[in-house]
């Protein structure tokens, strides 16, 4: 069977991308990618060998413009859905597969146009605007947050069930701010790092390529030794080293956190579409499995505080959230309904 995957902008969608791409050559099937020339579509997928053909198509997100610009995001997003047409077509299609971003609008009015099924995985506790509009003509939408979701749970790579275990107490924190890093959490992890360094506690962190300078020479300053990283695809191993995470609630991290049993507290960026970060976060705190402030809040003092958690039943109960083989299921889910 022949699989479209489209979406993307963000290392988020194009993760889950990733997954049910592998999930789809598993079961023996084929797989094209259709995304965009903006994001970082192409930095993932330009060279990558499990699609069989890959195509960037020229777009731009529509949401936020405004004028000329907004014109200008239309029109390039209807070239785009007569060019991903055509593809879906020339690779005789069967399904496609949104992953959401604004890369996945011009493949999944294509495909509905055409009459090919499409499903829809949203990784966010709130729905995108185009997931939004998308879901009442899909043939199944999944997503790990929705009690009516026919499939439970998120794609998670396996390395981060592999070094999955249950924490007990304080003895590692690691500051995880996302791919850019975040001054928030760079400066909360400085605020407390004498005191964590007085604990005994250890500290791994992630600033980012544009706070690394500071963040180091603060550590330097404050004679306190960190583990600091500007930015590593060697997160799993760093994540199972930790038994606290200081971390952003983008959808994918949260639910690396869930597979590894690493209880974290989440602080939201404040400026994500829809206040995203903060339900994907209230989604844990509602089940009283981690913890969740705005930048806004004395962060110091609520950190503080957490150093002393018994760790144990929030760890073992956040194993439970995730499942493995997520993507291959989904995969397979499509398959059937693709044969019913």
């Amino acid at each position: 069977m022949k699989f479209c995957i489209t979406g993307g902008g963000t290392g988020g969608h194009l993760m889950i991308a990733e997954a049910l791409v592998e999930a789809a050559a598993q079961e023996g099937h084929e797989a094209i990618f259709i995304g965009s020339t903006s994001g970082q579509d192409r930095k993932y997928f330009e060279s990558h060998s499990t699609f069989s053909h890959v195509y960037f198509l020229e777009t731009s997100g529509v949401v936020n413009q405004k004028g000329f610009k907004k014109v200008k995001a239309l029109w390039l997003v209807l070239k785009a859905f007569f060019a991903s047409r055509k593809i879906l077509k020339c690779h005789n299609i069967a399904a496609v597969y949104s992953v959401g971003g604004f890369s996945a609008a011009p493949a999944s009015f294509g495909a509905l146009s055409r009459f090919i099924p499409l499903f829809i995985h949203e990784q966010n506790a709130v729905a995108g605007r185009l997931n939004s509009l998308l879901i009442p003509f899909a043939s199944s939408f999944i997503s790990a947050y929705d009690v009516n979701s026919p499939i439970k749970g998120y794609p998670v790579k396996e390395e981060f069930f592999k070094s999955a275990r249950v924490r007990e107490k304080v003895k590692t924190i690691i500051f995880l701010g996302g791919s850019q890093g975040a001054k928030a959490i760079n400066d909360l992890a400085l605020s407390v790092a004498n005191e964590l360094q007085n604990r005994g506690i250890k500290i791994i962190h992630q600033a980012g390529e544009r706070d690394y300078e500071r963040v180091k020479q603060e550590y330097d300053a404050l004679h306190v030794e960190a583990e600091l990283y500007t930015f590593t695809k060697e997160i799993s191993s760093l994540m199972s080293k930790a038994d606290l995470a200081v971390s952003r609630s983008g959808a994918s991290t949260l639910w690396e956190l869930c597979a590894n049993g690493l209880p974290a507290l989440f602080i939201t960026f404040p400026h994500a579409a829809s206040d995203h970060q903060y339900f994907n976060a209230q989604f844990i705190v509602d089940k009283e499995l981690g913890w969740c402030e705005r930048e806004s809040e004395n962060l110091r003092e609520k950190l503080l505080l957490l150093l002393d958690e018994n760790l144990q039943d929030k760890s073992s109960a956040l194993l439970e959230q995730s499942s493995e083989d997520v993507a291959k299921k989904m995969i397979q889910e499509a398959c059937k309904a693709l044969h019913d």
